[in-house]
């Protein structure tokens, strides 16, 4: 096994479990329990606390604060966890905390996914892959984040709100209700604003010009025709069956719990 390199004024739990040629810089803290797989690098001045795995070459840069307790007043010291999945790279003071009891005890992040500045993951998120939180995204617990979904800077997710797959939130947005996966939105003063799909984000990801052309029409259906959302689903079902991205959509709708955000101006 390789030697890991560990500062001399790091403190590093022996309860703690490290994989090969894993990096930890000065005056950082690794607490117990923590599991830190193969190539992972934590930088100066960061704390990983406790009950917390993080996957195979992860980058944590100085000041981020990993595994601390969750910011509920209910939590009584019980014993939660955050899971990290693979070459994420979370940037300086970050932070992601533990879940709660009550929220299932685990906050996770998947793979390949991109922390800036001051990002905030809340107790109980569950985050997908590739996805990207500008400077300053913050999430309320149990929020959701699907794969490939850019949060701008300083926009805050209400709690218990999900954000579908390829959506794109404009910096300073405040989520009060569930994003359609795909979409493209902002918020102004006095409103939100849909620009349509995500259709650069979602060729940048691999996403065929069919499908986001399907994306596209269905959309129209969804916020075009000044139909409720059980209208939507109906017609989606009964005349875009065929069309790529549309069980998605409805499985989507379908799982909503704080409804999907419609009030827009249309800017697409």
């Amino acid at each position: 096994m390789s030697p890991n390199k560990i500062d001399p004024t790091a403190v590093v739990s022996k309860k703690a479990e490290l994989g090969k040629d894993v990096e930890i810089g000065a005056f950082s803290i690794i607490g117990d329990n923590v599991v830190l797989d193969d190539n992972c690098v934590v930088m100066h001045h960061a704390v990983i606390d406790t009950f917390t795995k993080i996957g195979k070459n992860s980058r944590i840069f100085p000041f981020c604060s990993i595994g601390t307790a969750p910011q509920d007043i209910t939590f009584k010291d019980e014993e939660t966890y955050v899971e990290i999945g693979k070459n994420n790279t979370i940037r300086e003071f970050a932070t992601v905390n533990r879940g709660t009891v009550k929220g299932g005890s685990h906050t996770r992040i998947g793979n390949n996914n991109y922390l800036m500045m001051y990002s905030h993951i809340a107790h109980d998120c569950q985050v997908g892959n590739h996805t990207i939180f500008i400077n300053g995204a913050t999430l309320a617990g149990h929020v959701m984040v699907e794969d490939f979904a850019v949060i701008g800077a300083f926009s805050s997710v209400h709690q218990f709100v999900r954000i579908g797959r390829n959506a794109y939130i404009g910096g300073y947005t405040i989520v009060l209700q569930d994003i359609l996966p795909y979409t493209k939105i902002s918020q102004t003063r006095d409103s939100y604003n849909l620009y349509g799909p995500n259709s650069i984000g979602m060729m940048r990801n691999g996403i065929s010009r069919k499908y986001i052309n399907d994306i596209k029409q269905i959309f129209n259906v969804l916020y075009r025709q000044n139909l409720n959302t059980t209208q939507v689903v109906e017609k989606l079902r009964r005349e875009y069956a065929d069309y790529e991205g549309v069980d998605i959509i409805i499985d989507f709708i379908a799982g909503t719990k704080r409804g999907i955000l419609k009030n827009f101006r249309s800017n697409g």
